[in-house]
């Protein structure tokens, strides 16, 4: 008899949870700040029916997970974003779509976009994301789905789960990649939310772009060897593969250029998948990422899987690259204040990662860039968070004065959290634990909307 070795992306605080709640009697540890007011969203994988096939965690269906916080008290709810995949499988009661480690489209010609992937906030209008296809308009506070969202029509490329929204100009940049040319698409949208253009940007080959980067002033590409390439199927090989002969190259373009006048850096090969932030500096331009010396992505994990924090300086004028590790800690998940976005900033902060063959986070990292010191927030012994979205304090005049929110996960009561953090004093006791009435599985990218968003956005 085989024994079956159950997915570990199905089990545990990975396991996918059924029921949509909304939750209004929420109990406090601590005290929720009266200056924090809003909404934490975050997005990830749950499938709403069991998988028919191999499931690996980047294929469950979108749900969005909502606390919004006013006036020292939290609502909780959790909704399906509700794709067209997501759709014709409720209606069906089971699950018909294949997954990544599947065919590239299932049998009866479902998409496989499942917004399962990041947030963004712009012009007035939440997305849910997923960087192979268009993405879903959300309202809030329900968190409910409205629609694709194609910018009426205008959208010709997949959209990045990583757009850059500038904090100044209020404009939001994305691309999109694809497994045909152009491989790379590149887009403005302007701070009202109307797409002003899109250019393609020349790659040797299709590869695998998660991520990219913005400063002032330019727009920053990463054309790493993790490449599509079809004709590897025939030798019985994956499509998607690292090639670890191959060099990296990062291009900066202008952020109104085009091909005509990106430049190309190269430097030993590695992947990113989340990059923390890019400026000007002098000649240079300079990129802060997590870098990994290769990745197998779909399969197991290895040593070279391992992401670390490490900075890029482009010099523009020499057209020389710097690349140097910033801290030997694993880590992830990478955000900012985002009011500085694309401008240098002195702090970044990063999920800790555990010691698992799974991608759990045991605490959070406040690294200060001016002193190459670092601060620990431990979540505690068998407890997991996620990473940490960044809400400034209003009116704030330091960097880092504000919080920072997460869900975590408790496996010994098997009960989850949202996390309010100062970020100032890392260290400490968080400074508020609201309870959740159900537990909320590991999951992806987050955002904050600000209560005046939120009212603006329905009128009030």
């Amino acid at each position: 008899m085989v024994e079956t070795v159950a997915n570990p992306y199905l089990d545990g605080n990975f396991a996918p949870i059924r029921e949509e709640i909304i939750a209004d009697t929420l109990q406090v540890i601590g005290e929720l700040p009266q200056d924090l007011s809003g909404m934490f969203v975050r997005n990830g994988p749950n499938p709403q029916w069991p998988p028919i096939d191999q499931y690996h965690w980047f294929d469950g269906d979108g749900m969005l997970h909502g606390a919004r916080i006013n006036n020292g008290k939290a609502i909780y709810r959790n909704n399906y974003v509700q794709t067209r995949r997501w759709k014709t499988e409720y209606e069906a009661g089971k699950a018909i779509g294949s997954g990544l480690l599947e065919p590239q489209m299932d049998n009866q010609g479902i998409s496989k976009n499942t917004a399962n992937t990041a947030l963004v906030w712009h012009g007035g209008q939440m997305l849910a994301l997923w960087e192979g296809g268009a993405p879903h308009a959300i309202k809030v506070p329900e968190l409910e789905t409205i629609s694709k969202y194609t910018y009426d029509g205008k959208l010709v490329s997949a959209f990045t789960a990583h757009p850059k929204i500038d904090p100044v100009t209020g404009e939001m940049m994305f691309f999109g990649y694809s497994f045909m040319p152009p491989y790379l698409q590149y887009s403005i949208v302007s701070a009202a939310g109307e797409l002003l253009r899109t250019v393609p940007i020349e790659l040797p080959t299709a590869v695998m772009m998660h991520d990219f980067a913005i400063t002032e002033n330019y727009t920053i590409f990463m054309d790493l060897p993790l490449s599509f390439r079809p004709e590897r199927i025939q030798r019985g090989e994956p499509m998607l593969m690292f090639e670890s002969d191959r060099s990296s190259r990062f291009g900066i373009i202008p952020r109104y250029g085009d091909n005509s006048n990106i430049r190309w850096f190269d430097s030993p090969p590695c992947y990113v998948f989340h990059t923390l932030n890019a400026y000007e500096q002098g000649d240079e331009v300079v990129l802060i990422a997590c870098r990994m010396s290769s990745t197998s992505v779909l399969q197991s994990n290895s040593n070279a899987d391992i992401p670390y924090l490490y900075q890029w300086r482009f010099n523009l004028k020499t057209g020389l690259v710097r690349e140097e590790m910033l801290d030997d800690m694993p880590v992830e998940f990478p955000r900012i204040n985002e009011n500085l976005l694309g401008r240098e900033t002195r702090y970044g902060y990063v999920g800790k990662m555990a010691n698992s063959s799974l991608p759990l986070f045991e605490g959070l990292v406040k690294h200060d860039f001016s002193t190459g010191n670092s601060q620990i927030h431990d979540f505690g012994q068998g407890r997991y968070g996620g990473e940490a979205v960044f809400v400034p304090r209003p009116n704030a005049i330091n960097e880092d004065d504000g919080w920072l929110i997460t869900f975590v996960y408790d496996e010994g009561s098997k009960a989850s959290e949202l996390v309010v953090v100062d970020a100032q004093k890392l260290t400490h006791e968080p400074v508020a634990r609201v309870l959740i009435p159900q537990r909320v599985p590991y999951g992806f990218h987050g955002t904050w909307v600000s209560e005046e968003q939120i009212n603006r956005s329905v009128g009030v």
